[in-house]
Order: C-alpha cells, then structure tokens, then sequence
C-alpha cells in the first residue's frame, strides 16, 4: 500500500475546501440574480415585428429606398421582378426610409399635411407639388411603367417596410402644415400607412433583417 505524504493530503484537503467555497459562492450569487421568467425572455427577444418574414424564390432583392427620387425605389423593385421571369423565381423587398417614407403614404396625407410642397416631390402627371400620392394608382403612362407603381408592385408579391423613425420624424416636420401636434400627425400618418405596407421600428433595422432572410442589398436612393 502507498503511503500518502503531507503534501497529498495537504493538497486534497485544500482541493475540498476550495470546493465547498466554490459551491457556496454560486449559491450566494444564484440568490442575488432575479429570476428571469419565461414571460422575460420572451419580451427580451421581442424587438420588432416577424418582417420580411419567411421569402419565397431562389432570387431575393432588397432595395433600400431613401429618396423618392423619381420614384427610383419603385423603379428598381419593378426591373428585379420583370427580369426574373419564371413563376415564383424571385422576391423583392422594398424599404421605405427617410425621403422615401412619403411614398408609403395615402393620398388624403399628401393633401393635407402639403407634402409635395414641403418636401419638393413634383407629380409628372401635373408637373407640380404633388398633392396626392403620386405612386399610388397612376393614370396609364404617367410613371415610367405602370407596373412599378406601389400599388401594383404590391399586388405583384413585393414586401414593402415603412420606416416608424422617418415616420415620426417627417410627421413632426409637417405637423405645422394641417395646425395639428406632432404626436396627432404621427398616429394620423401611421392610420393612413397603405393596406400591405409594414412599419417597422426603423428603416437600417429592415435593411438588416431583409439581409438577414437572404437578401441582396440594391441601394435604391
């Protein structure tokens, strides 16, 4: 039989104490941690709404909108999907953002908070500020291709997100014009957001989740 020295039993000894003070140590810090519930952690993953969602076809294209640009966002969403031919082939996702938040808008918000005054938007029907939603059910021939209207771009599967950011924002800018509180324009803007158009918490977040779904980015500006 071996025979243990002082230093093994020394060493073991200590190996047990630093143990239990190990152990004890968690124990104390257990107790001074809040419990985090499932309720919790729930609400910690929670950080906006499930967009763009779950994308169909093996082509995906994000197109950052941040300038209306004479409806150049709308353009370049229209080309992707007219040059992806087969059925099913390709999916566009449209972010609307700072100067392109305005084409997420209905027309009764053009008209009264004068939002091609303000912002120098011209409608090529008129030649003028617009006082409509100008990308919003066009007369034939009054854009580019009729098909790259929001309308019909919607119609046609594209995914389209509205910054909440830009919304606030503008809405407070143009408050002014309709003699209404910032908070009133913004509710107001946000009731009137087109039927199929998300608002999400803010245009660089959808630019980040579209790429996150498999999306290429296409600066749309």
């Amino acid at each position: 039989m071996t025979n243990r020295g002082p230093e093994t039993t020394d060493g073991a000894a200590r190996r047990s104490l630093f143990g239990r003070l190990a152990g004890a140590t968690a124990l104390g810090l257990a107790g001074l941690l809040p419990a985090r519930s499932g309720a919790q952690t729930a609400a910690a993953e929670r950080d906006g709404p499930d967009w763009p969602g779950k994308l169909a076809g093996r082509h995906r294209q994000l197109v950052d909108g941040y300038q209306i640009n004479g409806g150049s966002p709308l353009g370049f969403a229209h080309n992707f999907l007219a040059t992806n031919t087969s059925p099913g082939e390709a999916t566009v996702v449209v972010i609307l953002r700072a100067g392109a938040l305005p084409i997420a808008l209905a027309s009764a918000m053009w008209a009264k908070y004068k939002i091609g005054e303000s912002f120098k938007i011209i409608d090529p029907e008129t030649n003028a500020p617009a006082v409509k939603n100008p990308f919003l059910h066009p007369k034939p021939g009054v854009l580019r291709t009729d098909a790259e209207a929001v309308d019909r771009l919607l119609a046609a599967g594209a995914v389209f997100g509205a910054c909440d950011m830009a919304l606030h924002g503008q809405s407070k800018k143009l408050a002014g014009n309709a003699g209404v509180s910032a908070d009133d324009a913004a509710k107001e803007c946000a009731a009137n957001v087109l039927p199929g158009i998300t608002i999400i918490p803010s245009g660089v977040w959808g630019v980040n989740r579209a790429q996150e779904a498999g999306c290429t980015y296409c600066s749309g500006g």
